[in-house]
């Protein structure tokens, strides 16, 4: 009989590394989410909210709502369709729909072509695109409100002095003495 060699006979296969136990926890946990991943919500053309609206995300209105809108470190954007009767707080804001209200935004504003707002807008940089409507008035103060009073602001874009007085105890020059126009008289 034949009887097979020993030292021919393939080595069985190493075993497998031990592995570390894993818990259910670590499994069913969820991700938090990184800086690329930026959430999106919307709100569809057939919602109708009225009262306060606020979160941490990246909003989309499409439907309408009416009372107060408070994103303060996201993008809000009211779609073509979207109708809004509120106050707007966001960290920027776009406009494609229609907004009553006044919009602040620490950021930027931006009215499309297609927007429309009544009401005025607060905000350190504004867009407002050609054939986009907008009735209201405009303070572009840096962040941090160190902008000058919008009642300074359109004097001084006028041309006119200050409006308002000097401080109490402000030093102030008087005005230098005036040269004659024309020639000297002998």
């Amino acid at each position: 009989m034949w009887k097979r060699d020993e030292s021919v006979r393939p080595a069985p296969p190493p075993p497998a590394p031990p592995t570390a136990p894993v818990s259910a926890a670590a499994d069913v946990a969820p991700r938090p989410p990184s800086h690329a991943e930026k959430t999106q919500v919307n709100i569809g053309k057939s919602v109708i909210i009225k009262g306060e609206l606020s979160g941490s995300e990246d909003l989309t209105i499409e439907g309408q709502v009416e009372g107060k809108i408070e994103l303060r470190q996201n993008v809000l954007t009211i779609g073509s369709n979207g109708k809004i009767k509120a106050q707007i707080v966001a960290k920027t804001v776009v406009v494609q729909g229609e907004v009553t209200g006044n919009v602040t935004a620490s950021e930027r504003v931006d009215i499309r072509d297609s927007g429309s707002v009544d009401g005025d807008i607060t905000s350190p940089r504004i867009a407002i695109a050609e054939g986009a409507h907008f009735r209201g008035s405009i303070d572009m103060q840096r962040a941090g409100g160190a902008g000058k009073p919008a009642a300074e602001a359109k004097a001084e874009a006028k041309g006119e002095p200050r409006a308002t007085p000097p401080a109490p105890g402000a030093m102030v020059s008087p005005a230098p003495p005036t040269a004659p126009i024309g020639p000297p008289k002998p």
